[in-house]
């Protein structure tokens, strides 16, 4: 919520465009609630003030509150709105993110150096057509609580799971083992085709010659009898 009264119809569409774009990028670490246009989703108080921040980051369990993000307009980066709400935003103690367009840097820097109000990091924003480009110009060394306290909840279960394929080494000395069931393919089953060899070929060349020279012996006397008879007479 702004405290400026009437803002451009075009400024507010663009305006509650990217708030909708950067619920989408910080919903990856947190959990985030919006409070885009009139809208009043969620409140938190300063002292005696209540405000509407246009993002409100929380932890996991939506109970802490981790950050703040505002986002400005060219019509909305003024000394009015940097007292309202950038400086009430600072005193919460949580870091405050601030988006103000490309053309507006300089003078935002100079709102937050007169005011002294720390921004924990500046980005700029610009749209082309259907894309928005975010760029950080600015980070501050004074407030990384929110990067401090998200980081450590992810990393311990990634390295949990990266520890877990050390399994590697035990499975390759496992297919080196495989070359010993070759060695059992050696029991002498070629030594089984040898009685092959032992078909009795021999066996049926033997009977052959015995039959041929009987028959020619009886022949040859008979003949020489015949002459010896003609000359008694």
């Amino acid at each position: 919520m702004s405290p400026i009264l009437t803002r451009p119809v075009r400024e507010q569409l663009e305006h509650d465009r990217v708030i909708r774009l950067l619920q989408a990028r910080y919903k990856r670490k947190n959990e985030v609630i919006i409070n885009p246009g009139n809208e009043q989703n969620q409140s938190i108080t300063v002292g005696e003030l209540v405000v509407f921040p246009d993002l409100l980051l929380f932890a996991e369990d939506g109970r802490r509150l981790l950050g703040t993000v505002e986002v400005e307009t060219g019509e909305s980066v003024n000394a009015i709105e940097a007292r309202a709400e950038w400086a009430v935003y600072t005193k919460l103690r949580v870091p405050l993110h601030l988006y103000v367009p490309t053309v507006s840097v300089d003078a935002a820097k100079r709102l937050c150096a007169e005011y002294q109000i720390v921004v924990s990091e500046l980005w700029t924003y610009t749209t082309t057509y259907d894309q928005v480009r975010f760029t950080m110009v600015h980070r501050s060394p004074d407030q990384p609580m929110a990067r401090v306290t998200i980081k450590p909840n992810k990393p311990a279960p990634v390295v949990a799971e990266k520890v877990a394929p050390v399994e590697k080494p035990a499975a390759l000395p496992k297919a080196k083992a495989e070359p010993k069931p070759k060695a059992e393919l050696k029991p002498k089953p070629a030594a089984k085709p040898k009685p092959a060899a032992k078909a009795k070929p021999a066996a049926k060349s033997k009977p052959k010659p015995t039959l041929r020279p009987a028959k020619p012996a009886a022949k040859k006397p008979a003949a020489k009898a015949k002459p010896a008879a003609k000359k008694r007479r």
